[in-house]
């Protein structure tokens, strides 16, 4: 017997860092996310392969029960023993799934190419927690830990509010399909940023004015949300840009990479991260291709709409 679970991938609109301090976040699940194919195996052990979105098999090995159950430490961390730490906290959580099993085959694939960042592991976490009949934010906070927005995108197919009150998710759906979708771009910027400096600087400053900043973030994703035009938009988008700017004590991409474009640009999720969302009134691709980034999708490639 074949059972097939999947999760969206995600795309942090505003309220990056101070999410986690309960700020209210916008978040949109994308058209890409990730499968997880379980099947009966045996000899106590799960048969593991992970595919890229090209079937390009990028881990292969085998996990015994016994690794899941006892969690053996390790001093360097691989792909196996992050595994074997998600499927642990999933058996402490739910045993049921492996003591009444005599093994699985599994086999995951991703839709997306896996160091775009759209969540490669909170897809996963999301999936592992539906096959163990789990809470999906309990297995990522006793696991990775986070704010947890990726886990309510992987699990919603609509655009949402994400907020953590007394360290518990709430999650809206909310409407987000505005006329002015054909101005928004996502790209692509092939680095990975180390986003620890950004992190240091939030906690190093974040308790300065933190409630006047969360208003304030609060505030600019609702005028982010209601914007009736792609100006007002706009507008909205690069106020939280500067917002951040002084929290983080970084500049802003835009001012970094892009100074010369003609519209607003906006980090998504870690700043530095792997996309940004253009907004302008002519298409940006030509802009972008000629600096050299090639991976420019529209707001409905993009987007579950």
């Amino acid at each position: 017997m074949k059972t097939t679970f999947y999760s969206n991938g995600k795309l942090l609109i505003t309220g990056e860092y101070l999410v986690l301090d309960g700020a209210k976040a916008f978040a949109l699940p994308t058209k890409f996310g990730q499968n997880l194919i379980v099947e009966n195996g045996s000899n106590q052990e799960i048969q593991w392969k992970s595919y890229d979105f090209d079937k390009h098999l990028w881990f292969d090995d085998t996990i015994t029960f016994s690794e899941i159950i006892n969690n053996p430490k390790s001093e360097i961390e691989t792909v196996k023993t992050t595994l074997i730490e998600i499927l642990h906290e999933a058996y402490v959580l739910n045993p049921d799934f492996i003591n009444t099993s005599e093994g699985y085959k599994i086999s995951t694939q991703l839709t997306f190419p896996k160091n775009w960042g759209l969540g490669t592991s909170s897809t996963l976490l999301n999936n592992i927690a539906q096959w163990a009949k789990i809470d999906a934010f309990t297995l990522l906070k006793n696991s990775f830990g986070g704010s947890g927005y990726d886990i309510a995108c992987a699990q919603n197919n609509t655009p949402i509010i994400y907020q953590l009150e007394q360290n518990s998710p709430l999650v809206e759906a909310v409407d987000f399909n505005p006329d002015f979708a054909q101005n928004i771009h996502f790209v692509y910027l092939n680095k990975k940023q180390n986003s620890k400096a950004a992190i240091k600087a939030y906690y190093n400053n974040k308790n300065q004015n933190l409630a006047q900043n969360i208003t304030d973030n609060n505030k600019i994703t609702n005028a982010v949300l209601n914007a009736k035009t792609v100006k007002e938009f706009a507008i909205a988008l690069e106020k939280h840009e500067i917002h951040l700017s002084n929290i983080l004590e970084l500049e802003t991409i835009q001012e970094i990479a892009f100074s010369d474009f003609s519209g607003v640009i906006k980090s998504l999720g870690a700043w530095g991260g792997d996309f940004v969302m253009a907004v302008s009134k002519e298409n940006p691709k030509d802009y972008f291709t000629a600096k050299g980034y090639e991976t420019i999708l529209s707001y409905n490639e993009m987007i579950l709409i």
